[in-house]
Formats: structure tokens, sequence, C-alpha cells
């Protein structure tokens, strides 16, 4: 033990070091998050707020990605052609993105003035006023439509749909957008929801590259001063454990769609989610190298491939494991994922297995924060679910610490067998 303990300790200290965090808050309530970086000639910005689809409003699933998705296709001054074509003019690149709890912006422009300053001021007008044209309005909601239908046809689509459905049935984490709900959606919905959730007070702005602490402030400034000042978003529901059940859904596919899980764990930098962490990687989250690769793929050929992993939010996100066989193969592919499950949580990871987790985490956070853009995601991240600023001077010391004990302790308490829901999809 004492052999392994000098091992992690000289891993850890090998970590590369992580970049200073500047953090402040706006007189509007902006929170800003900042990476001065002066290597490339290039500046990163990312503009989150609360209006991910949990904030969705009741039977309107699906706005809150329209709204993400249409916000860049016009303001007062430019339609959507002009604006692709000024970012090309610029150099630029604006993507924008939504997740069950945010929807982002994202900018890089090159760090040189005329381009910088164009890029930022193209951001701050789409942020600020977009329009969402009723041409695209239209147009976006009938693709959202068709692809929704589409999905409804496809059994790893219907498995995830009805996945999230059971496990947060009573929850807008499993209010999943449908043909119908999108069909209700109106372009004024849109407008109401920009007002409501793209405000100065939810805002986390992140940037990082080739300008100054002084020149950071006032960016930030100068794309939230637009905004509506706003509130603090309401709080979330209350996620409520499901009862243990089985959902089988009938499919003429080849191979049986497996998702098993339960809601698990909020985001945070706990030492309870470093033990999921770590233990996840034994479990299912270590490729080749997890338990339920060599029991399901390797040893028995009941799978090409099956996982496991843990996603944090706001509220309990979920652990899932997840997995392909045949139709015929169904009860006995669960019968040895049921196995490995039962013997993970009794025993928990064996110390090899907690050491050459440990191993992977650590070597490969170099690899996890070696780009501005990479390092932006972990900016956004720190910032939108209130993380410590040295958090990624924290996580190897964190993982590094983890006994089999935590990850024991952290599973049975996170990972309730009565609470596991099972959906399959084109089983025998």
């Amino acid at each position: 033990m004492r052999f392994l303990f000098v091992f992690l300790l000289v891993l850890t200290s090998q970590a590369i070091a992580a970049p200073k965090i500047e953090h402040w808050t706006l007189p509007n309530g902006a929170k800003i998050y900042f990476i001065e970086n002066h290597d490339l000639p290039i500046l990163d910005v990312e503009l989150d707020f609360p209006a991910g689809s949990i904030r969705n409003p009741p039977g309107k699933a699906g706005v809150a990605s329209l709204t993400v998705s249409l916000i860049d296709a016009g303001t007062a001054e430019m339609d959507e052609e002009h604006i692709s074509a000024r970012l090309v003019e610029l150099g630029a690149r604006l993507t924008t993105s939504s997740d069950h709890d945010k929807a982002s912006i994202v900018l890089r422009t090159l760090s040189s003035k005329d381009e910088k300053e164009g890029a930022l001021e193209l951001m701050r007008a789409v942020l600020s006023a977009p329009t969402f044209p009723a041409a695209a309005f239209e147009r976006e909601r009938t693709r959202s439509i068709a692809e929704l239908k589409e999905a409804d046809t496809q059994p790893d689509a219907i498995a995830a749909k009805r996945f999230a459905q059971a496990l947060y049935p009573a929850h807008p984490y499993g209010n999943v957008p449908t043909p119908e709900s999108v069909a209700t959606i109106t372009r004024d919905d849109l407008v109401a929801f920009h007002r409501a959730h793209y405000t100065a007070a939810g805002a986390v702005v992140s940037i990082i590259g080739d300008v100054t602490r002084k020149e950071a402030e006032a960016i930030a400034v100068r794309l939230t001063e637009a905004l509506p000042k706003g509130d603090a978003p309401p709080p979330l529901p209350v996620v409520r454990l499901p009862e243990r059940a089985t959902i089988e859904v009938a499919h003429p596919a080849e191979q049986a769609h497996i998702h098993i899980g339960l809601p698990a764990i909020r985001r945070s930098a706990s030492s309870e989610y470093f033990a999921l962490l770590v233990g996840n990687y034994t479990l299912g989250g270590g490729g080749f190298v997890s338990r339920l690769m060599k029991e399901v793929r390797e040893k028995r050929g009941y799978a090409y491939s099956v996982y496991s992993y843990f996603e944090p939010r706001l509220r309990e996100g979920p652990f899932e494991i997840g997995l392909q066989t045949k139709r015929e193969q169904t009860q006995d592919a669960l019968k040895v994922v049921d196995e490995v499950l039962q013997k993970f949580l009794a025993e928990g990871p064996t110390p090899e297995e907690l050491a050459a987790a440990k191993k992977h985490l650590i070597q490969g956070q170099a690899l996890r924060i070696d780009s501005n853009a990479k390092l932006l995601g972990y900016l956004s991240l720190i910032g939108f679910y209130d993380l410590p600023l040295d958090y990624l001077e924290r996580f190897p010391k964190m993982v590094a610490a983890v006994k089999r004990e935590d990850v024991k302790a952290a599973f049975r308490r996170h990972v309730q067998p009565e609470h596991l829901v099972t959906v399959i999809v084109a089983g025998n």
C-alpha cells in the first residue's frame, strides 16, 4: 500500500499545472470566469444561460432547443445570410447548443483588433436582440418535427426517450420533445422564452485567450449590458426516485436496445462524486478494462459494446448501464449485467482496479485541458455549476484520495437496486 500511495503522489505532482482562473460578478449579476493566455492570437468566449430543456414551459417541450438554435437566425440589422457572411468575413465561428440544464452560445475569433471587435459586436447583437424570423422558425420547427417522427421509428431513440420518461415521470427531465409538443410551439413562445431566460442575472460568461483582464472586463460588460437584468431562475422541482420496473417496447429490430439506471447525482466537487467517478471506471466506464465489458462482451459475446456512466446535472442526473444484444440473448445478457452490478455494489473495486482507475483519470487530465477550447468547457462547467475555482487543481488530488470503502459507500447510496428502471426495446 505504501508503494501505491507514493506512486499516486508522484502521478498527482506530475499532473499538468492548472491555469489560473479569475472570477468576478458584474453589477447586473452576470458571473465572469477568465483565463488569460497569449500563446495563440485567439479569443474564445462562451455565454451560458439557465435555459436548458428543464426550463421548457408545460406542454411546450422543444422550446428551449428551438430558441437557442434560432438565436443567430436574424437581428434587426442582419438576416441569417448576412450573419453567416459576416462570420466568414471575420474568420470567426459562432455556435449554439443546449442540454438539459443550460443553453450556450460560443464564439471563437482572432484576437486582432478588427476581427475581435467585429465578432464581439455580432455576438452581442445576436444575444441581446434576436428576431427569430418567421420563415426560419417555420423551417426549423418543420425540420424538428420530421426528425422526431423519424426518431420514433429508431430503436435506439425510442429506448433513450422511454428511459428518460421512466426515470423522471413527474419531472421536467422526463419531459422530452415529441412531434405533438413541437407542433404547438409558436414564434411568440421563443420570444417569451428568450426574454425570460437569457438574462444578465442568469448569465455565466467564460473567456479565455489573448486578452488582458481589463479587456476581459470590458468584453463581459459589452456582451451582457443589453440583456434584460432579470432575476435568479426559479428553483427546480425535486427529483423522486422511481420504483424498480422493467418496461418492454415491441420493435422489429434484430438487436435489443437496453438501458438500466436511475436518477443518481447532482453536479458537485464532493468526495462522493469522485468516488463514483473512480468506481465507474472499473464498473463500465473504462472500456475494455471495465468489468461489464469483460463479462458481457469478452467472456460471453453478448454485446459489441456495454458501458456505464454517471451524468451529474443541476438535479439528480442519471446513472446508466447501456448495451445492445441479439433479441434471443436479452435475458441472458441482463442476468450477467445484474450479477456484475450486484458484485460491484457488494465488494467495490479490487485494490488493483482502484489503482488502475486512478492512474487513468489522473494521467488523462493533461489531455483534457491541453487546448483553449477544452479549457473553455471547464470554465463553463465551473461557472454554471458553481464548482470551486481550483477544481482543475483539486481534480487529481481528489481522485488520488478515493479509497475502496469510499467507492462502495457512494455506490450503495446512489445506485439502489430497488429503484433501478430497465427499458428494453426489441427484446424477446
